[in-house]
């Protein structure tokens, strides 16, 4: 990977995601470019300089020649801060996505000491970690699960009421959601339903869609977040959208076996709850707005006691 230089002409350099690349090499025809995004990653808005002695010609002059990162196709690391087009011109906040760790929805807190979620891969684990100590996701069995991750929606700023809704235009209703399918997979609330996955990539990285009120193993994910003045409700200070609850499944190569542990986990053992000797694993899952294309990347560890 490495940086174009955008000082001079305007360079378009484009390729081909890996899921791209798999359906252009069926050769049958069925290859066609629908849809794209654009995304400004690399650009530092900071450098914005209205106050520069040249004149207003040279304001956003440092930006305009930041060098922009070469293309690439790793599709996990790409696009996580999407452009979107909203016609309105009298927004003064975009939505963006929160963990919530308030007193009223106290059951998605992160572990106290590693500031992290986390899953438990089997049932040793669980009684070596502690079934209810706060930020352990019951990985094995999600039905017994007493922590649910929370993620909550909307304008996050003090100078909006919460008790008047999010416009209907900047409202998420629908989520995507991508998991390393190696370690685990996505499961309702009430870790009843595991859910499908649309596509699962070369990467092994799964691809989940959430639609509001929609049917089958994918339904129950997304509420509406109640419009109170409360700061006990809700991660988001102003006007409130949706929220997005999940649990995950350890995969069945972490609950009977080692192997990923060594190969892709910690050097050393980990304490939790005053326990020791717990292997780990560190992982990421990506969360983000099909409207708004605001993203989180939340850190989980998945834990197997030695």
């Amino acid at each position: 990977m490495g940086f174009l230089d955008n000082s001079g002409d305007i360079i378009l350099d484009a390729v081909l995601t890996d899921t791209g690349r798999k359906r252009l090499a069926r050769g049958d025809g069925s290859f066609n470019v629908a849809k794209f995004a654009l995304a400004d990653d690399e650009i530092n808005y900071g450098l914005y300089k209205k106050n520069h002695s040249s004149g207003s010609a040279y304001y956003d002059l440092e930006i305009l020649q930041t060098p922009v990162l070469e293309a690439f196709t790793n599709n996990t690391s790409t696009l996580k801060s999407k452009l979107i087009t909203i016609s309105r011109t009298n927004l003064l906040y975009l939505p963006i996505l929160k963990l919530n760790e308030n007193k009223g929805v106290s059951d998605g807190r992160r572990s106290v000491t590693y500031k992290t979620h986390l899953v438990a891969v089997d049932n040793t684990t669980i009684l070596g970690a502690g079934v209810n100590t706060q930020g352990v996701i019951n990985g094995f069995k999600p039905k017994n699960n007493t922590t649910v991750i929370t993620l909550d929606q909307g304008l996050d700023t003090a100078n909006l009421t919460p008790t008047i809704k999010i416009d209907p235009d900047l409202k998420e209703s629908q989520y995507i959601v991508q998991i390393d399918h190696r370690l685990g997979s996505i499961v309702s609330p009430s870790g009843d339903n595991i859910a499908n996955y649309s596509f699962l990539d070369d990467d092994n990285i799964a691809t989940y869609y959430f639609t509001m009120n929609s049917g089958g193993n994918n339904s129950g994910f997304i509420t509406d977040i109640d419009p109170t003045d409360s700061s006990e409700d809700s991660s988001i200070a102003g006007r409130r959208g949706t929220r997005f609850r999940f649990t995950i499944k350890s995969s069945d190569k972490l609950e009977n076996s080692t192997f990923l542990f060594d190969q892709i986990g910690l050097s050393g053992s980990i304490t939790v709850n005053s326990v020791s000797g717990f292997r780990a694993i560190d992982s990421i899952v990506k969360i983000m707005g099909a409207t708004t294309g605001y993203s989180v990347e939340l850190p989980v560890r998945y834990i197997k006691k030695a």
